[in-house]
């Protein structure tokens, strides 16, 4: 029993640690359980795309479900060697889609939905990061998804391009000037003007890039 119990204790250790791609290897033959750990790596990451790009708590929590019922459903579709994260977030943007062709678009502002500023008190936290919610929720929806994918989501710019479907030099373009939007609108919404075409406005909440995407 005690052996039966280490082996079990072993494997679960061993599927916490796999890559991505095994563990999506394993749910299309057919073992289930390990769906139960893409999950849980997964689960936030996406809720946070969502709800970053839709403003709706409820929303990006059935958005959320309805990944995993689709991986669960087309998982023979996934081609080995594919990188896994490209693959997920392409079904996350195609649920997305596939919702707003059902349901008119509402967006809403729920102050926890706001990208992650690091002001200096918490009253200059609160309208800073409201002003760049706003800002953000403001700017056209390819624009927004692009920066939401590169800065709050991490996503490398050979993801992004794998995702969108577009050469590398053209995600680079596409972040550059999704950044200075933002920054001209959070800069407008300060001074407390309508958003306008961008300018050298700056804005430093906005994550900086991690290793080896600077532009």
């Amino acid at each position: 029993m005690k052996e039966r119990e280490r082996a079990e204790t072993e494997n679960d250790q061993a599927m916490k640690l796999a890559p991505d791609e095994d563990l999506m290897l394993e749910v299309r033959n057919g073992t289930g359980e390990t769906l139960g750990v893409l999950f849980d790596r997964y689960h936030a990451p996406l809720y946070n795309f969502y709800s970053k790009l839709t403003g709706d708590r409820t929303l990006s929590d059935d958005l959320v479900q309805e990944v995993f019922l689709r991986i669960l459903k087309y998982r023979q579709s996934y081609e080995p060697g594919t990188p896994f994260r490209a693959w997920i977030y392409q079904i996350a943007r195609n649920a997305r889609v596939d919702h707003y062709r059902k349901t008119p678009r509402h967006i809403t502002f729920e102050p926890e939905m706001v990208p992650p500023v690091m002001p200096k008190d918490s009253a200059q936290q609160s309208e800073e990061t409201a002003l760049l919610h706003k800002a953000l929720m403001q700017m056209p929806e390819e624009k927004r998804e692009i920066l939401i994918l590169s800065r709050f989501q991490e996503l490398k710019y050979d993801e992004i391009a794998r995702l969108l479907g577009c050469e590398l030099g053209t995600v680079k373009t596409r972040i550059h000037r999704a950044i200075q939007e933002l920054r001209q609108n959070f800069k407008q919404l300060e001074r407390g003007l309508a958003p306008r075409e961008a300018g050298p406005a700056v804005v430093k909440t906005i994550p900086p890039r991690r290793f080896g995407n600077e532009m």
